[in-house]
């Protein structure tokens, strides 16, 4: 089954693994309550913020 892929460069939506560069997956990743990356994401979120 093939799955709905992003163009991260131009933001559409498509079934082919190339657009203006390789696609990748519009998922989020799971939710789990033991977050071993949690805490790292935390913060390369804020920093990119600022």
């Amino acid at each position: 089954m093939k799955h709905i892929m992003k163009c991260p460069k131009c933001g559409k939506y498509t079934m082919k693994d190339f657009c203006c560069e390789k696609t990748v997956l519009p998922k989020p990743a799971r939710y789990s309550p033991i977050d071993r990356f949690g805490e790292y994401r935390r913060k390369a979120k804020k920093a990119k913020e600022n």
